[in-house]
């Protein structure tokens, strides 16, 4: 780095912008404002390494490049300074090429954009008080791991709208949403991509401004309104975040000198050719600078509490979409891009230098490892991954018809065998139900109540299961049609009874989740898990314990065939008796509710425990158990005295009285031991065990989560 003059104060943050390692480059790239004399200059900054010439054109000056030259106050980096501007002053950067073209490119460090179709960048400056320290305060007394964490993930143009493209602006949507996130127990909301995008069927993924909010729905400072809410309503924000590509728009970062500035220069690692998108180059320290700089910005400047890091497959591997021919292998001969790899580890390294209680959660549909372990000991350094390998593999079971899923159990069972090896979140989200995937509700096979029983039964199985959890919008109500971006979710359906009651269902179980530790404090240890049975595949049955750190627990039980099972039976822990707490097929939600409300253990081994209880498992239902053990009244001392001040002939005739009721009860407790030492065990009626070699081939099973392929999403 050479810079024109000496002790200037820019030097420290160049040499880190060089370096790679300026975590808040956006503060002085972009345009700031400065005292000047009496008054106050603007000072634009920006990176254009191979530009012949740089210019600021605007509102202000007639968009004259003549008007406003920028100098070189280092390599590549152009600066100028200009008074008399105001908030919302429209402006480019215009660059002239090295083979004389002029090229007119939005800021990247803009704060504000011009709403869709234009694409210049606005002066903003915030003026914004956050009243959230409360917030941030509780999070620091809290581990997040032994947190529930329910997300409800969102599309803030289509959960409502008036049609036309009139979109609900960012406090509306707060003010909407919030009380409804409140009643459905949801602790956190995700969005997709708020950062500044030109096409509205990218949905958000195809960022110009990653570090302008959209103004489809307002200013920077209605969106930091608006998180400050979320946070006085103790809902935590994530938002979806995209460092693995940028669209090929003029006036955003393609080619934005003229030459590969921002993207590799290597045709063979440039492009995704199916999204029609350009791949940052990470192997440049001030594109590594710009992007972390970026993730960071969301947290200190609007005070969001995690980012959901999209595609991160397509960043590790070099032939992502790839054909033969069409990439290069690594120093090493192999398909990881290194470059990529450090660049992730960099990003998460730094992002919880500064916040760390910051959420960093990996979309990476493979297997690649330790995507969630300290980069110290060769992790990425992500806290969270979205379990894409549970998701696919449960789709596809749902889906089935349930007289094939015998022989499609391990789908079922398999996600169980490696549920501690990450940090996993169980994702139903957008892309699920979009582009002929249909809804969810619909990708339940059946008849129309049938559909609704098999929802409820894969809901309640997905919260019981280790890992914390998401679900796309609608798919609490059982939206029919798929997402739309164009049009808003489906309100008119809560004039119908299964969808009032399936929302009822949603609302009740998101709540017993939230209110139960046993389902959320050992997310990640083999410690709040235990199977009881995962064997029944003849009869597509599975039963396991969740324990919390207390040693409380729930027992769950899923039955995912269109048949009542009666006396069926299950080995428990303890011995007396459990009651039924929560059951998807209860008549409030639409069910039959003909199982019953506790049972009682009957010392039948089973499971490897001394004793099980039998109970009906109504159709395509789920059932959650807890222990409940016999409270036993104790004599206080104040009833002692009561006692011992009691005439001697009271007492006795008191117990004379209670004599037949004690007889009473005798031969009926005796008349119930006797029944019990006649019944046979309803043990012989489970269908037996596959055999240990099966279920040891299952948990040796490796497969890929999904496929290299990219997201329709992103085309």
């Amino acid at each position: 780095m050479s810079v024109n003059k000496n002790n200037n104060p820019n030097d420290f943050p160049l040499y880190l912008f060089y370096q790679g390692k300026n975590y808040e480059a956006y503060k002085f790239f972009g345009v700031h404002s400065k005292k000047k004399g009496r008054g106050k200059v603007f000072v634009f900054r920006v990176w254009a390494p191979n530009a012949v010439s740089v210019s600021v054109v605007g509102d202000f000056n007639g968009w004259d490049r003549a008007a406003n030259p920028m100098y070189l106050i280092a390599d590549g980096i152009w600066e100028a300074e200009i008074s008399k501007l105001k908030q919302f002053d429209a402006y480019k950067f215009s660059i002239e090429a090295q083979d004389g073209r002029i090229l007119m490119k939005a800021d990247p460090y803009a704060a504000h954009y011009e709403t869709r179709p234009g694409t210049a960048s606005k002066i903003f400056e915030s003026g914004f008080q956050w009243s959230d320290s409360k917030w941030f305060d509780e999070k620091k007394n809290k581990s997040i791991y032994k947190s529930p964490v329910n997300v409800y993930e969102v599309h803030l143009s289509s959960w409502k709208n008036y049609g036309d493209e009139k979109f609900l602006d960012y406090v509306t949507f707060a003010k909407e949403i919030i009380p409804y996130l409140q009643k459905m127990s949801y602790t956190h909301v995700e969005f997709m991509p708020l950062t500044e995008y030109p096409y509205d069927g990218s949905w958000g993924y195809q960022v110009t401004g990653y570090f302008a909010p959209t103004s489809r729905y307002g200013t920077p400072d209605d969106m930091r309104k608006m998180i400050d809410m979320f946070h006085a309503a103790g809902i935590g924000v994530i938002l979806d975040w995209v460092p693995a590509h940028f669209p090929k728009d003029e006036a955003g970062l393609y080619e934005f000198d003229g030459t590969c500035c921002y993207e590799y220069t290597d045709d063979r690692k440039k492009e995704h050719k199916a999204w029609g998108t350009r791949v940052f180059d990470y192997g440049k320290a001030e594109v590594c600078s710009f992007l972390i700089s970026s993730a960071n910005y969301w947290f200190d400047q609007f005070h969001v509490d995690g980012l959901r890091v999209d595609a991160v497959a397509s960043m590790l591997y070099l032939d992502y979409d790839r054909q033969e021919g069409e990439w290069a292998a690594n120093i090493y001969g192999g398909n990881e891009n290194l470059e990529a790899v450090e660049f992730l580890k960099h990003l998460n390294e730094a992002v919880f230098l500064k916040h760390p209680d910051a959420l960093m959660i990996a979309e990476e549909s493979t297997a690649w490892p330790l995507v969630t372990k300290p980069t110290d000991i060769g992790g990425l350094g992500f806290n969270f991954k979205w379990n894409m390998g549970w998701m696919n593999d449960m789709l596809s079971y749902m889906s089935l018809d349930p007289i094939y899923r015998a022989f499609n159990h391990d789908k079922l069972t398999f996600s169980f065998f490696y549920a501690f090896s990450e940090n996993y979140i169980l994702p139903i989200s957008h892309d699920e139900v979009v582009h002929g995937k249909c809804s969810m509700i619909n990708k339940m096979p059946g008849e129309y109540e049938q559909k609704f029983a098999s929802y409820r039964a894969f809901l309640a199985y997905m919260m019981a299961h280790p890992g914390k959890k998401l679900l796309f919008m609608g798919q609490e109500f059982g939206q029919m049609k798929e997402w739309d971006y164009k049009s808003q979710l489906d309100w008119n359906l809560m004039d119908f009874d299964s969808h009032r009651d399936l929302l009822k269902f949603s609302e009740k179980l998101n709540k017993f989740y939230v209110e139960n530790p046993p389902l959320w404090q050992n997310d990640d240890s083999w410690n709040g898990f235990s199977w009881i049975s995962n064997d029944d595949y003849k009869q597509s049955i599975i039963s396991f314990r969740r324990i919390d750190d207390n040693g409380d627990e729930i027992i769950a039980v899923c039955n995912f065939v269109p048949v009542e099972r009666r006396e069926y039976r299950i080995g428990v822990p303890q011995k007396g008796r459990y009651k039924l707490i929560f059951n998807t097929d209860a008549a409030e939600f639409g069910g039959s509710g003909i199982t019953e409300s506790s049972f009682k253990s009957d010392s039948v081994p089973m499971h490897g425990h001394d004793n099980s209880i039998s109970m009906t498992l109504a159709p395509l239902s789920v059932i959650y158990l807890k222990f409940a053990p016999v409270k036993r009244r104790t004599t206080s001392a104040k009833d002692e005295t009561k006692a011992a001040k009691k005439p001697a002939a009271k007492k006795t005739a008191a117990k004379t009285e209670a004599a037949p009721k004690a007889k009473t009860t005798a031969k009926k407790t005796a008349a119930k031991a006797d029944e019990a030492s006649k019944a046979k065990p309803a043990a012989k009626k489970t269908a037996a065990k596959k055999p240990a070699a099966k279920t040891s081939a299952a948990a040796k099973k490796t497969k890929t989560s999904a496929k290299k392929t990219p997201s329709a999403k992103d085309k």
